[in-house]
């Protein structure tokens, strides 16, 4: 089977997609160096699974013990206010039966997803620049730190939010996919329960590094999770996920000393970014954003040299970098970078 070239001057909509990268830039002889997702490159090592995680479905004390797990790691009140899933895109797509007929205000620009589940369901959705500036919509949806630029809406100011939002009868969503190295920005910093009307999204494969697990939680009071729940369906979530998401989700040392260490990885690409010319304009602890006039073009050299980046269709300008995960790939990339690195160039 054959596949037509990608337009070299057309992102993607999602990183991580190697075989898109394959298409359009050929297979590089050392392999991807791939940085166009906000994933941890040091993943949590994954524990032994018992062969009973693989045969047989999962019950519901494994699901019980993992949203205890889930709610003493993101500060939740328990396990009722918490509902594990496939993935946070599972919920996502979900959402829409939550909340009454009216508008869908996403603060933006911001993760694509969510305002295409709820275009999909024949919502009316608008992006607002403020968070605050929509007091009509029926539901609000704010990714706080935002993706791509880091934006970040501290709590209390969230707390305050949802309170209006309930009062007048609209749904909150806050999702929290990139929280977890800065967990003083959760709305749950506030409180242990949720507010009312208001549903925090967390993503397990980002800050533990196993995206491919397909695990996240929504955390919730327990009448906003049951119609949720009911979408999902049983046994959404797969035995060894379980047993893999319950193992990490108490591991407060693996947790604190990643901390740590994004926190100097971040500073140290940061300095490889600016060193060749980049300016960097946002980001998060799991990735930076960068503006460069020749964004476009240097998204296709580093295509080229075997680096994947993440390029943004309605904004040429920009770039968002992830993590390198080892000395040869920071160096691998600032080689890349450099005007006298081992680069192709812009074009075969």
């Amino acid at each position: 089977m054959t596949f037509d070239r990608p337009p070299l001057d057309t992102a993607p909509l999602h990183g991580g997609d190697l075989t898109d990268a394959d298409r359009r830039w050929g297979r590089p002889a050392d392999g991807w160096l791939d940085l166009s997702t906000g994933i941890n490159p040091h993943p949590y090592p994954v524990p032994a699974i018992e062969a009973a995680a693989w045969s047989r479905l999962p019950g519901s004390a494994e699901d019980l013990a993992l949203r205890r797990a889930a709610a003493r790691a993101y500060g939740a009140a328990g396990a009722d206010s918490v509902l594990a899933a496939p993935g946070t895109s599972a919920l996502i797509a979900a959402l829409p039966a939550l909340a009454a007929e009216g508008a869908v205000a996403v603060a933006g620009p911001t993760y694509g997803e969510h305002a295409r589940a709820w275009a999909a369901a024949g919502r009316t959705v608008r992006i607002i620049t403020d968070p605050g500036s929509a007091p009509d919509a029926a539901v609000t949806i704010i990714v706080n730190p935002n993706n791509p630029d880091g934006r970040i809406v501290p709590p209390a100011a969230l707390a305050a939010m949802a309170d209006r939002i309930a009062a007048r009868g609209g749904l909150l969503v806050v999702d929290e996919a990139f929280a977890d190295p800065m967990p003083e920005i959760s709305l749950l910093s506030q409180a242990e329960m949720p507010p009312a009307a208001t549903v925090i999204l967390r993503s397990f494969g980002k800050f533990y590094g196993l995206a491919g697990l397909r695990l996240g939680f929504a955390l919730a009071r327990p009448d906003l999770l049951a119609p949720l729940a009911a979408r999902l369906g049983p046994w959404a979530v797969a035995g060894p996920a379980i047993t893999i998401g319950q193992t990490a989700l108490t591991d407060g040392d693996w947790a604190a000393a990643t901390r740590r260490r994004l926190t100097d990885a971040t500073r140290r690409l940061d300095r490889v970014l600016k060193t060749a010319g980049l300016e960097v304009v946002g980001g998060t602890p799991l990735f930076r954003l960068t503006r460069h006039a020749d964004a476009r073009a240097l998204w296709n050299r580093l295509g080229y040299a075997g680096i994947l980046v993440r390029a943004f269709s309605d904004r040429p300008d920009l770039l968002r970098v992830g993590l390198p995960a080892t000395d040869k790939d920071f160096g691998r990339l600032a080689d890349a970078l450099s005007v006298g690195g081992s680069q192709r160039g812009d074009t075969p």
